[in-house]
């Protein structure tokens, strides 16, 4: 069972992201704040971390930055969850330091996709290193 972290602040996205992982066989622990997250994430070490840009407080480009920082945590997968879903900004948000990125709402297909995509990517590195 893979661990992934969630830092979401909307109730609903947080359901609907956990019920899709629990469901394909993750276990997910979740935050609503990226303080919370960071910790829960230096504690639990995750495969993948699935971040929020517009949280309270800290927001999710700061958190993100944060945790690549941080040589023990810098290898942890982290997708941009964002509602700002204009043309430039998915370019704005990789070049930035994230691994991936899916706008919200998401088709519960496209994020699963994604997932999967991303842990693959991620182990296969792992494998190499």
């Amino acid at each position: 069972m893979t661990k992934i972290i969630i830092i979401e602040d909307n109730p609903i996205n947080m359901k609907l992201a956990t019920f899709l992982l629990h469901s394909a066989g993750h276990e997910v622990l979740q935050a609503t704040n990226a303080e919370y997250g960071l910790a829960l994430i230096r504690t639990e070490l995750p495969a993948l971390v699935l971040l929020d840009i517009q949280l309270p407080g800290m927001d999710g480009i700061k958190a993100m930055r944060l945790l690549k920082a941080d040589s023990a945590l810098s290898h942890i997968t982290v997708i941009a969850l964002t509602a700002n879903a204009m043309k430039d900004d998915k370019e704005t948000l990789l070049k930035s330091g994230f691994d991936g990125y899916l706008p919200k709402p998401f088709h519960h297909q496209e994020f699963l996709g994604m997932v999967k995509g991303m842990l693959e990517k991620s182990y296969t590195l792992s494998a190499i290193t």
